[in-house]
């Protein structure tokens, strides 16, 4: 035997076992890679699921932030729920991730429509202020908070006959604003009295 047969079939001796497609769980002629099973596809797939319903949380967060504090003091942000009995930070599972989105979908959606009432709301006021500008006569001692146009807290739009007693009976009507927030009562001056 020359040395060229006896390493070939030293070769032969050494070399690992073929495996066959059943030893890694196919059947057929299906192909697949050895190093990934169907528990790290699982994981992948769980992986891509959360990655979406963490966008999806964050962009309805930002939504809902935005329309609150575009339209603060007028809507305001629903109290904060009370946590559970698993309080602290946990890593939520896909089900918790789906109930918490759509907890805050449905929160977005009653946020719009408060918000989509107010601007109709501050509509109607701002015709009325400028009905009660072009015909304060109809509007005798009229009044219209600031607050409900969409302009602050304070202040009121009020018909009021012009020179008093007078200017009532003469029929000078006209359309004034209140000067701010009255003063809270029983606070005192800041004035030093000595």
């Amino acid at each position: 035997m020359s040395n060229f047969e006896q390493s070939v079939i030293e070769r032969d001796d050494q070399a690992p076992e073929v495996a066959s497609a059943r030893d890694f769980g196919f059947a057929g002629g299906e192909r697949a890679c050895g190093r990934c099973g169907s528990a790290e596809l699982g994981q992948t797939d769980e992986r891509a699921a959360r990655a979406s319903l963490r966008a999806q949380i964050a962009r309805l967060e930002r939504e809902h932030s935005q329309i609150v504090a575009e339209r603060f003091p007028h809507i305001r942000a629903p109290a904060a729920m009370p946590a559970g009995p698993e309080c602290g930070p946990a890593l939520l599972d896909l089900g918790k991730l789906e109930r918490s989105r759509d907890a805050l979908a449905a929160a977005v959606q009653e946020l719009r429509a408060s918000a989509i009432d107010r601007l109709e709301h501050e509509g109607r006021a701002r015709e009325r202020l400028q009905r009660m500008r072009l015909e304060p006569g109809r509007y005798k001692f009229a009044r219209l908070p600031v607050r409900d146009l969409g302009q602050g807290v304070c202040g009121v739009w009020e018909v009021r006959p012009r020179l008093g007693l007078i200017g009532m009976l003469a029929g000078w009507w006209e359309l004034k604003l209140s000067s701010g927030c009255p003063l809270s009562r029983g606070s005192r001056s800041t004035r030093d009295p000595g």
